[in-house]
């Protein structure tokens, strides 16, 4: 198990792909906090793991990131991993858009993210060891119609973890991203993004729908050991719709 000893928290993983990502990582090995706004999803998550926690967290919220992190640490003793993957995904046409609705977005993708990173990292720090990967997704390459909010904002995370993964390296932390396509999740077979399936499969180079679980084997190698040279990239895990 590659993840032997390891301390993760995983945002949003009260289901769908963080959620995925919770399970693989346990699965390697690591001790895992489930973060989610829903506490008690993410505690009937972690009940199922063999070393888990399930704590509510708004990654919007400085405070509620700031206990985040303490829980973590206070429950296991320290932090080596990072999973940044809380999002609100809208399907919001551009002229819908005002300026209330950008900053929602704004609030917990990319604010979110810097609040992640920032406490995560001051940890980390302590350590001189760590591992960060911020879930971006596949639309900043797509320019996917009805999402430009939600696509300024994963733009946003990518540019951020390149700079990010700068000014960490020399106290060995790696940042990366991983860049989803069109998931099949809870989420998004109860929004309108679940009529978009069988034209965005036609686009792929792997014609079948992608699932939770094809994501999360990607996030375990770059908090791995075997991705130690590899930091201020993304891996885009789509099956192939954005090679184009």
């Amino acid at each position: 198990m590659k993840l032997e000893g390891r301390v993760a928290i995983v945002t949003g993983s009260a289901q769908g792909i963080g959620r995925a990502i919770a399970d693989k990582l346990a699965a390697e090995g690591a001790s895992v906090v489930l973060a989610d706004l829903n506490e008690e999803g993410a505690k009937a998550a972690a009940a199922t793991l063999p070393s888990a926690t399930g704590v509510r967290a708004d990654v919007s919220d400085e405070a509620s990131v700031k206990a985040m992190v303490q829980a973590a640490v206070d429950t296991y003793g320290t932090l080596d991993i990072l999973v940044n993957n809380a999002a609100i995904v809208p399907f919001t046409t551009w002229d819908e858009i005002d300026y209330a609705e950008w900053r929602r977005i704004m609030a917990v993708n990319l604010d979110g993210t810097f609040l992640t990173n920032r406490y995560a990292s001051d940890e980390m720090r302590k350590a001189g060891y760590g591992r960060i990967v911020n879930i971006a997704s596949n639309v900043i390459v797509a320019g996917t119609p009805n999402l430009a909010h939600y696509v300024a904002s994963k733009g946003g995370v990518f540019g951020f973890t390149r700079a990010l993964a700068t000014e960490l390296g020399k106290y060995g932390i790696t940042v990366n991203a991983v860049a989803p396509g069109l998931t099949e999740t809870e989420g998004t077979l109860a929004s309108p993004h679940a009529g978009a399936f069988d034209f965005v499969q036609s686009l792929q180079a792997i014609p079948r729908r992608g699932l939770a679980a094809d994501i999360a084997p990607t996030v375990a190698f770059l908090v791995s050991e075997e991705a130690r040279w590899v930091t201020g990239s993304m891996v885009v895990v789509d099956g192939g719709h954005t090679r184009h």
